[in-house]
């Protein structure tokens, strides 16, 4: 079994569709981004969330347990890495990743071959590592943020890699937000006692079990 980043989404991630789900407040933004692009590479896709379905995806997932929860009306996703895109250069008009960057055991490497396979924009939907610990969980579970600041890149390394001129666009997370990340909790605090929802959050998976019983 190939466990392509730092999460074994085969083991623990059989039920992200459920609770992952796209808020579409924050897909306009990703939408946006996108441009006028009408083919568009969805790397690290998941079961798909935030991809337009206005135009024409072609989606990259390396995780077979994440690909089967994909739902019938999108395309179904190639088995590969944001490392090694199968694809010739400029194929696509543009590229999206959606809070997948922190999981590449090669980020840099991912993010070059994103720019090389797209003619126009490269769309990163990610956190930045220097504001994820101001969330009111960081005072019960310090273990969790700690995890977390060691894997996301920070955004000045991501326009580094990918040069050329960026826009940095802050998202705000509605407090009845639907996509069941971290941060989209904060208005429902309860909902860090349900074991679905912390297995949908990939950080868990760092934190050792008494730190979580505690």
């Amino acid at each position: 079994m190939r466990i392509a980043g730092d999460f074994d989404y085969e083991t623990h991630g059989q039920h992200y569709s459920t609770v992952r789900r796209a808020d579409p407040r924050i897909a306009r933004y990703v939408h946006a981004a996108l441009g006028d692009a009408r083919t568009v590479l969805n790397v690290g896709a998941g079961a798909g969330s935030y991809e337009p379905e206005d135009r024409e995806v072609t989606a990259v997932e390396p995780s077979a347990s994440m690909r089967s929860q994909r739902p019938p009306h999108l395309a179904k996703a190639i088995d590969a890495t944001a490392e090694q895109l199968p694809f010739a250069d400029n194929s696509f008009d543009a590229s999206m990743a959606s809070v997948t960057v922190h999981h590449w055991p090669d980020t840099a490497r991912g993010l070059r071959e994103m720019r090389r396979v797209t003619r126009g924009p490269v769309v990163v939907l990610t956190f930045d590592p220097d504001l994820i610990d101001t969330l009111w969980l960081n005072d019960y579970v310090p273990e969790f943020f700690d995890a977390e600041r060691k894997r996301y890149p920070a955004i000045t390394f991501i326009r580094d890699v990918l040069g050329g001129t960026s826009t940095v666009t802050p998202i705000p997370i509605p407090p009845d937000c639907v996509d069941g990340f971290t941060e989209a909790f904060y208005a429902r605090p309860e909902m860090f006692l349900d074991p679905a929802v912390r297995a949908s959050q990939s950080a868990w998976g760092f934190v050792a079990p008494e730190a979580i019983e505690r």
